[in-house]
């Protein structure tokens, strides 16, 4: 049978009711995480940008809600403007086994469709459940350091696939339509790294766009309107041509056992995941020793070869960041901000300090090296290492085999609930907040929806 057709029954077969109390949990958790990041990320300048789009060229007075405006939108453009915000901030959740951001593609194509359709919030928790299942399978059988070779984000191209099938379960679409819509997907399956060159927005896009083409192959299926079905391991399929060493076994294999939302990391740090558990590192050297910026002499950090192109390379690049983009992919950039701050989160990742002459100046006293000895379990672990020296000839390492978030060393309710309120209460009272995270924690208790939307906008 083709991997799409295989896919589709999946889905139509997966139901809360058969599934074990930790797996509903869970979405739950990353539901209201991914609420948190895409309500504050609506207040962002790419995010500003795009809500300029939908106003100067769309109605916005009626539709889809925009999460964190009084905007509206038809249901692919909000698909498309919530996931670009949530991906804005770099605090999204990420699969370490396939290096990508499932929740910024999936859960705005499903929110818009689950408006469009009236479904319960035992329906959206089911099809995103799905929609992490495939987008995390896809990401794996590619094997993500040989996709990110060819110069492709796979959160933008695995997640329009995910973004596709939990729209088309919402939308009640049969197996072969589902299968067609997955068809649908592949042609529009995109994101290019070259984002790093300049720290453009377009890295925040991929989410947003992913979402909005999953939701349109869903819309097109339902019409009757074809796509490939042998669309994944086709001769000219996704696998075989974003990937040279892709393996299309690993799509179906140890389908829901156990679930991949069991294996998805939070993020405590504002950056890319890259640098989470070297950022681990450096706050406990510096805590746990008192040192000041006027103590270090040089920091040592170990980068997984993986990112060591995207977060270390070019040196002269990452210690001359021009903008949030380029500081959210810089490893000197995190590492100083965490040094003298105590802290990386959004208030760190500013132009203040982008241009701050301390921040540059420690930026220097900053090496990424490679280390294979973190290289053993890639990436089913994402471990970390951090020696930093000090001016007076001390010497202090610290290393993490599990980066703080990870389903090994995860966040609690109670923090995600605290980062949750960091970030969304800026933008909504803390009385809209709490009923948002009553709302998400009872979420298979819904009965539309569209209520849940509601109050995802300031009063």
């Amino acid at each position: 049978m083709e991997i799409a057709r295989k896919v589709a029954s999946l889905a139509l077969g997966l139901h809360l009711a058969a599934l074990d109390e930790p797996v509903l949990d869970r979405i739950k958790y990353l539901l209201l995480d991914h609420l948190g990041v895409a309500i504050r990320g609506s207040q962002t300048d790419s995010s500003h940008a795009i809500q300029r789009f939908l106003s100067s060229n769309h109605d916005t007075s009626r539709g889809v809600p925009v999460i964190g405006t009084r905007m509206r939108a038809e249901a692919s453009f909000a698909a498309m403007a919530n996931g670009t915000g949530a991906h804005s901030l770099e605090l999204d959740d990420v699969v370490n086994a396939a290096s990508l951001h499932p929740a910024v593609t999936i859960i705005p194509a499903a929110l818009s469709a689950g408006c469009l359709a009236g479904c319960s919030g035992r329906e959206l928790l089911e099809s995103i459940i799905a929609g992490y299942e495939l987008t995390i399978k896809l990401g794996v059988a590619l094997n993500p350091a040989a996709h990110y070779g060819r110069g492709f984000h796979p959160t933008a191209t695995c997640g329009t696939f995910g973004a596709a099938l939990a729209a088309a379960r919402i939308l009640k679409l049969d197996a072969d339509k589902i299968a067609r819509a997955l068809g649908i997907a592949g042609s529009q399956t995109s994101g290019s790294m070259e984002f790093l060159a300049d720290g453009s927005f377009t890295k925040r896009f991929h989410a947003g766009w992913a979402a909005h083409a999953g939701l349109i192959a869903a819309l097109l299926a339902r019409e009757g309107f074809t796509g490939p079905t042998s669309i994944f391991e086709g001769r000219f399929g996704f696998l075989h041509a974003y990937s040279p060493v892709s393996d299309p076994d690993k799509v179906l294999a140890g389908w829901g056992n156990p679930y991949e939302v069991m294996k998805t990391s939070i993020k405590p740090h504002a950056c890319c995941r890259y640098k989470q558990g070297p950022i681990d590192c450096i706050l406990q050297i510096v805590r746990e020793n008192r040192l000041t910026e006027n103590d270090i002499e040089k920091v040592v950090v170990s980068v997984l070869k993986a990112g060591f192109a995207i977060v270390s390379e070019p040196r002269e690049h990452k210690l001359n960041p021009q903008t949030i983009v380029d500081a959210q992919f810089s490893m000197p950039f995190g590492a100083a901000v965490a040094i003298l701050y105590g802290r990386a989160f959004l208030d760190q990742y500013c132009m203040e300090n982008i241009s701050s002459p301390r921040v540059r100046e420690l930026m220097r006293r900053v090496i990424c090296i490679e280390n294979q000895e973190i290289e053993k379990e890639f990436p089913a672990r994402w471990p970390a290492q951090v020696e930093i020296t000090t001016r007076d000839g001390r010497s202090f390492r610290s290393a993490v085999e599990h980066p703080k978030g990870d389903p090994e060393n995860p966040l609690s309710w109670d923090e995600i609930i605290e980062k949750f309120f960091d970030l969304a209460s800026s933008v909504l009272s803390k009385k809209q907040c709490g009923a948002i995270v009553d709302r998400v924690r009872a979420m298979e208790e819904e009965t539309d929806v569209n209520r849940l939307m509601e109050i995802l906008a300031p009063g």
